[in-house]
C-alpha cells in the first residue's frame, strides 16, 4: 500500500481524497495556486506545494508541475479527483512513466472512452446499446441533413470531443440540421480544438441514468447500481440521487450487465461510471463513459456503504476488489444537491467573494465512514471566512441525505437546506428548495427537461414555496407594527 499519495486537484474533491487517505494511514499532498494559497485543502494536507499562478491552465493543468512536486514530495501515487487532468490520457501515461502510480484507470482505457466516436464503435462491439446514428466524422451541414433524413427527426448533432453542453444541438427538421451542424462545429473547433461532429437520434422524454462501474487489475469487475441524473439546468447536473424513482429492476440489471460489459471490454481498473439515456418506455442507449469519479459518488456510498475512493486507492495498489456482484447492496434512497456560488434570482449570475458566514446543517455522516447512514452528509472545500475565488467552478459544497425510502430522504433534504446558512455570497439555495419541493419532482415524473419545462422563464422568488404560509404573513403583520411603533417613537 502507498504510505504517500499526492492529489491533483483543489476544492471539496481534494478534501474528499484527503479524508480517506488519512483514515487509511497515508499521508497526503496538496498542490494549490495563488489563488488557493489559503484554501481548505491546502491545510487539511500533510504537505504542500505551489504550482503556479491563479488560471488552471497555469496551475492545475500543468501536467509537469503536478509530477516535480510527487517526485519532490515522495509521493508514490496521484489521485486525480474529477475536472482538471482526471481523463487526461496523456497525464496517466505519464504519471506510469515516471513510476508513479495514476489511481485511475490506464490510459489506454482513458484513450479508448475518451473519444465519444470511437467510445460508441467499441459500445457496439460489445453489444452495448447504442443509440441509432452516423459514428463517423461527417464532412459538411448537406451531408449531415442527409444523415439526419436516414435517422428520422429529432436528431442530435454533437462534437466527438464535446463535454458540459458544449458543441451540442438538438435539430427537428432539414433547417435546423443544417445550422446546427455548422454552429457545433465552430463551437467545437474554439472550445476544444477538434471539430468532428457525429449525429444520433434524440431519444425523448430521456432520463439520464448513470451506472457506478468498478474494476480491478485481475480482471473483476462489477456495477454498483445506478444513479438518477436527469435534473440538469444546461446539461450541468444539479440534484442526483440513488437509486432512481423510475427503473423497474430488471432494466436496473440490464443496464449494469452491459456497463460491466463495456467495462471489460477496455480492461478497465479503478472506478467509472457508464451514462445512458433512457426513453419513456425504459428503453435504454449508451451515451458515453467517465473515465474518473464522477462529483455524485456520494450517493452510491450511501446506499452501497462503500468508500469509493478506499476501493480507487486500493485497485491502483494492485489490490482484487474485496467485494462480488453479489455483495453488493442497495440501502435506503440517497439525495445530493450541489450548492453553488451563484444568484439563481438574477439567471444564476456567478457569485464570488468572502463567505461571511457558512454554517452547514449538522453532520451525522462523513466522507470516509461509510458505515454511518440515515443522516446528512456535506462534502466541502471551503470555510467561514474564506474566498470563492472567479477562477474555478462555482461550487461550494455537496449536501447529501440517506432516508430509509425516497419520501423521507426528501424530507430530510429539504430540512437540510432550510438549516443551511451562507452569507456574503449567493448560493442556489433557494433554487435547490423550489425543486425538492415541486410536485413533479416528489412523484418522480420528470426527464432532462424538468428544469427547462419549468423555469423557463427564470427563477423567481413567488417560486419558492413555503411549508407554512400563514406564518409569513404573521411575521410580516408583526414586522410592519414594530416598524410602526418604531417610527411612532423616534416622531413622538
Amino acid at each position: 500500500m502507498f504510505t504517500k499519495i499526492l492529489i491533483a486537484n483543489r476544492g471539496e474533491i481534494a478534501c474528499r481524497v484527503i479524508a480517506t487517505a488519512r483514515k487509511m494511514g497515508i499521508k497526503t499532498v496538496a498542490v494549490y495556486s495563488d489563488a488557493d494559497k489559503e484554501a481548505r485543502h491546502v491545510k487539511l494536507a500533510d504537505e504542500a506545494v505551489h504550482i503556479g499562478a491563479a488560471p488552471s491552465r497555469e496551475s492545475y493543468l500543468l501536467a509537469d508541475k503536478i509530477i516535480a512536486a510527487c517526485k519532490q514530495t515522495g509521493a508514490q501515487a496521484v489521485h486525480p479527483g474529477y475536472g482538471f487532468l482526471s481523463e487526461n490520457e496523456a497525464f496517466a501515461k505519464r504519471c506510469e512513466d515516471e513510476g508513479i502510480a495514476f489511481i485511475g484507470p490506464k490510459a489506454h482505457s482513458i484513450a479508448a472512452m475518451g473519444d465519444k466516436i470511437a467510445s460508441k464503435k467499441l459500445a457496439n462491439e460489445a453489444k452495448v446499446n447504442t443509440i441509432p446514428g452516423y459514428n463517423d466524422a461527417i464532412s459538411g451541414p448537406e451531408q449531415a441533413v442527409e444523415i439526419a433524413k436516414g435517422i428520422g427527426y429529432p436528431v442530435m448533432i454533437k462534437a466527438s470531443a464535446g463535454g458540459g453542453g458544449k458543441g451540442l444541438r438538438v435539430a427537428f427538421n432539414d433547417k435546423e440540421a443544417f445550422e446546427g451542424f455548422a454552429s457545433c462545429q465552430n463551437e467545437a473547433r474554439n472550445s476544444f480544438g477538434d471539430d468532428r461532429i457525429f449525429i444520433e437520434k434524440f431519444v425523448q422524454e430521456p432520463r439520464h441514468i448513470e451506472i457506478q462501474v468498478l474494476g480491478d487489475s485481475h480482471g473483476n469487475v462489477i456495477y454498483l447500481n445506478e444513479r438518477e441524473c436527469s435534473i440538469q439546468r444546461r446539461h450541468q447536473k444539479v440534484i442526483e440521487e440513488a437509486p432512481s424513482p423510475f427503473i423497474s429492476d430488471a432494466t436496473r440489471k440490464a443496464m449494469g450487465e452491459q456497463a460491466v460489459q463495456l467495462a471489460k471490454a477496455v480492461k478497465y481498473q479503478s472506478a467509472g461510471t457508464v451514462e445512458f439515456v433512457v426513453g419513456k418506455d425504459q428503453d435504454f442507449y449508451f451515451l458515453e463513459m467517465n473515465t474518473r469519479l464522477q462529483v455524485e459518488h456520494p450517493v452510491t456510498e450511501c446506499i452501497t456503504g462503500l468508500d469509493l475512493v478506499e476501493l480507487m486507492i486500493r485497485v491502483a495498489a494492485g489490490e482484487k476488489l474485496p467485494l462480488t456482484q453479489a455483495d453488493v447492496k442497495r440501502d435506503g434512497w440517497a439525495i445530493e444537491c450541489r450548492i453553488n456560488a451563484e444568484d439563481p434570482f438574477r439567471n444564476f449570475l456567478p457569485s464570488t467573494g468572502r463567505l461571511v458566514r457558512f454554517q452547514p446543517p449538522e453532520e451525522s455522516m462523513f466522507q470516509s465512514d461509510t458505515s454511518k447512514k440515515l443522516g446528512v452528509r456535506v462534502d466541502t472545500g471551503v470555510y467561514e471566512g474564506g474566498e470563492i475565488p472567479m477562477y474555478y467552478d462555482s461550487m461550494i459544497a455537496k449536501l447529501i441525505v440517506h432516508g430509509t425510502d425516497r419520501n423521507d430522504a426528501i424530507a430530510k433534504m429539504r430540512a437540510a437546506l432550510n438549516g443551511f446558512v451562507i452569507r456574503g455570497i449567493s448560493s442556489n439555495i433557494p433554487f435547490q428548495a423550489a425543486l425538492l419541493a415541486h410536485p413533479k419532482f416528489v412523484t418522480g415524473d420528470f426527464n432532462t427537461g424538468f428544469i427547462a419545462e419549468n423555469y423557463g422563464k427564470g427563477f423567481h422568488a413567488e417560486d419558492v414555496p413555503h411549508s407554512d404560509p400563514l406564518f409569513l404573513v404573521a411575521l410580516a403583520a408583526f414586522m410592519n407594527r414594530r416598524y410602526r411603533a418604531r417610527a411612532s417613537g423616534i416622531s413622538g
